[in-house]
Parts: C-alpha cells; sequence; structure tokens
C-alpha cells in the first residue's frame, strides 16, 4: 500500500523536520519540499498498520503543526 502524506511545520522549521524524517526511513520512501498548504510530503510505502503508526510518530515531532495523509485505492474503473 502507498500513501502520500502532508505535512504543514512551524515557520523556518522545514530544514530540521526533513533532516528528521530522512532519519526515519522504515517506511518513507521519499521526503519532498513542496508549494502549497503543505510544506513537507512524504512517500509511504507499508501496510495500512506501518503507515497508520509512521503517522502517529509524525505527531511526536514538535515542529509538525498538522499532516494530512492521502491513502492509495485501488478502484476498478471499467476501463
Amino acid at each position: 500500500m502507498k500513501a502520500l502524506c502532508l505535512i504543514t511545520v512551524k515557520p523556518g522549521k522545514v530544514d530540521g523536520v526533513i533532516e528528521i524524517l530522512k532519519k526515519k526511513r522504515k517506511i518513507i520512501k521519499d521526503v519532498m519540499v513542496v508549494t502549497g498548504r503543505a510544506d513537507i510530503t512524504a512517500i509511504l510505502h507499508g501496510s495500512i498498520d506501518d503507515i497508520n503508526n509512521t503517522v502517529i510518530d509524525f505527531k511526536k515531532i514538535k515542529e509538525i503543526v498538522t499532516t494530512e495523509t492521502l491513502i492509495e485505492v485501488e478502484v476498478n474503473m471499467g476501463w
């Protein structure tokens, strides 16, 4: 299963959070600084439990303000 986690951080803390996330490489496959409503995105690959536990761990990073996780779904569009 794949997921994209949108992360908003406190002003001026992006670099520090990026370094923390890069050290947590268990299911995090990529970390990117982005523009828009989020500051950082993390691409996650793992079971739903692994994704859930990883996002819960993100909440323990004091510089992170909010997260929004977009989980991949398999849909048969009939094409």
